[in-house]
């Protein structure tokens, strides 16, 4: 059974930092491609960053590009979301998702509140 716990959510303010952690359980960590999602009240779910298993290769959304990076390490089985400069619009219930092998994003976490004040 898979099993993701996000942490480090919280507070700041416009132009602080935080970074988020998700903790994987359950089937290979390392055969996984990870990604972050957020969704902020009476908006749709988007994805923010993932990253392939080996992690040479990520994808950004734009709204978040030059400022916040994605990492992972299989030995820990944790995925990261590093956010810097952060902005009121980056206020949302951040997700972790694992993709599964059939290409869809099947396993989320319960998600972690992210709120950046002005």
């Amino acid at each position: 059974q898979v099993q993701l716990v996000e942490s480090g959510g919280g507070l700041v303010q416009a132009g602080g930092s935080l970074r988020l952690s998700c903790a994987y359980s359950g089937r290979s960590f390392r055969d996984l491609t990870m990604g972050w999602f957020r969704q902020a009240p009476g908006k749709e779910r988007d994805v923010v960053a993932a990253i392939t298993w080996s992690g040479g290769s990520t994808y950004y959304a734009d709204s978040v590009k030059g400022r916040f990076t994605i990492s992972r390490d299989n030995v820990k089985n944790t995925v990261y979301l590093q956010m810097n400069t952060l902005k009121p619009e980056d206020t949302a219930l951040y997700y972790c998702a694992a993709e599964s092998a059939g290409g869809t994003w099947d396993y989320w976490g319960q998600g972690t509140q992210v709120t950046v004040s002005s």
